[in-house]
C-alpha cells in the first residue's frame, strides 16, 4: 500500500500557504478565490503551443477548434491586475511638482501614453530631484497600464541599473515579472513568455521573500506553470490520435515530472494508462492508473482508467520502481 501523502492535498496544501486564502478541491481541480478567473483562463489546456520540433499540423489540430483546444482568441493573463507603486505627489514647493502632477493626472485619466511622456519630462528636465528617479519608475507603469509590456520592462530594467539599492527597486523587478505574466496570453502559439514570466516572478520571490510583491509572483507562478502544462498536454493528445504513442507519453511524462501539482495532472495519468496499454505495456499502465487513484480517488479521469483496465481484465496495481511512482514520491515522499 502506497505510504506516501496524496498529492491533492500537496496541492491544496501549497496554495493554502502560498496564497494565503481559501481552497476547495475536488481531486486536482482547485478553485482559489482570487485566481478563480485567471485559472479559468490558463488552465483550459490551453494557450497555444510551442511547435518547436515538433510536426507543424499540430497548430492545425489544436487550433482547429477540437474539444480539448482552448479558443484560438488570443486572452491577457492577468488583465492587469498588479499591484500599483507609489502614487504620491510631488510638493507643489517644488520646481517639479507642476509636471510630475500632470503626469499622474493623465494616469488618472487612463492616458497612460500621455502620462509616460510626462514622466519622461520630469527625468528630462530635473535630472537631479528625486522625482527624477521615481518617474523612471512611474514610466515603468504607465507604459504596463497601456499594455505596452516590452516597454514597461524596459524602463523597469534601466530603473535597475541605474538605482540597484533604491527602495523601489522590488517593485521594479515585480513590474517585470508581471509584465512578462500579461504576454502569455498573446504570444499564442510560444511558450517563450511563459517561461520569461516563470524566471522573472521566481526573481521577485526569491530576492523579496515574504513581501506582497512575492506572494503576487507565486500566486502567478502557479498559472503560468499551468499554462505550460497545459501547452504539454495539447500536444501529447496530438500524438495520441496519430497514434504517435511514445511521443504523446513523453508528453504526458512531462506533465507529471515538471508539473504534477497543476490541473493537468489527473489527464496526463489517464493518458499515460491509455498509451501504455495501447503498446501492451500492462505493468505502467496499471502504475499510472494506481498513482491516479490514490492521489485523486473521485477524479472522473480515474473513474475512466478504472473501466479502461478493467475491460481488458486489469486492475490498478503500482509499481514502486517505475518512473510514475518515483516522480509522485519526488513531491510527495513516504
Amino acid at each position: 500500500m502506497m505510504a506516501y501523502k496524496p498529492l491533492s492535498n500537496v496541492v491544496l496544501e501549497s496554495l493554502a500557504r502560498d496564497l494565503k486564502t481559501t481552497t476547495k478541491s475536488k481531486g486536482v481541480c482547485l478553485k482559489v478565490a482570487t485566481v478563480t478567473i485567471l485559472a479559468l483562463t490558463l488552465g483550459a489546456c490551453s494557450g497555444g503551443i510551442d511547435t518547436t520540433g515538433t510536426d507543424s499540423s499540430i497548430s492545425d489540430y489544436i487550433w482547429g477548434g477540437s474539444k480539448s483546444s482552448s479558443t484560438s482568441s488570443a486572452k491577457k493573463a492577468g488583465s492587469g491586475d498588479a499591484i500599483s507603486p507609489d502614487l504620491a505627489g510631488a510638493d507643489d514647493s517644488e520646481p517639479v511638482a507642476e509636471l510630475y502632477n500632470a503626469g499622474l493626472a493623465s494616469m488618472k485619466d487612463g492616458e497612460y501614453r500621455t502620462a509616460a511622456k510626462k514622466f519622461a519630462e520630469v527625468e528630462r528636465q530635473h535630472p537631479y530631484s528625486s522625482w527624477a528617479t521615481r518617474a523612471v519608475l512611474m514610466q515603468a507603469y504607465s507604459q504596463y497600464q497601456r499594455n505596452a509590456y516590452d516597454e514597461a520592462i524596459n524602463a523597469s530594467r534601466r530603473f535597475i541599473t541605474l538605482h540597484p539599492g533604491h527602495r523601489d527597486a522590488p517593485y521594479a523587478y515585480y513590474l517585470i515579472g508581471v509584465s512578462y505574466y500579461e504576454q502569455i496570453g498573446q504570444v499564442t502559439r510560444d511558450a517563450t513568455a511563459t517561461k520569461k514570466a516563470l524566471d522573472a516572478l521566481a526573481e521577485v520571490s526569491q530576492r523579496f521573500p515574504g513581501t506582497p510583491y512575492a506572494r503576487d509572483a507565486e500566486a502567478k507562478a502557479v498559472l503560468a506553470k499551468d499554462h505550460l502544462a497545459g501547452k504539454e498536454m495539447e500536444i501529447g493528445r496530438y500524438y495520441q490520435k496519430k497514434r504517435a504513442h511514445l511521443a504523446a507519453i513523453n508528453r504526458f511524462k512531462r506533465v507529471v515530472t515538471d508539473y504534477q501539482t497543476t490541473t493537468h495532472t489527473p489527464e496526463a495519468l489517464y493518458r499515460l494508462t491509455e498509451t501504455y496499454l495501447a503498446l501492451g505495456v500492462r505493468s505502467e499502465a496499471q502504475t499510472a492508473a494506481a498513482v491516479l487513484g490514490f492521489n485523486y480517488p473521485d477524479n472522473e479521469w480515474y473513474r475512466d482508467a478504472f473501466a479502461l483496465l478493467g475491460g481488458q481484465g486489469l486492475s490498478p496495481a503500482e509499481n514502486r520502481s517505475s518512473w510514475i511512482s518515483r516522480a509522485i514520491r519526488a513531491v510527495t515522499p513516504s
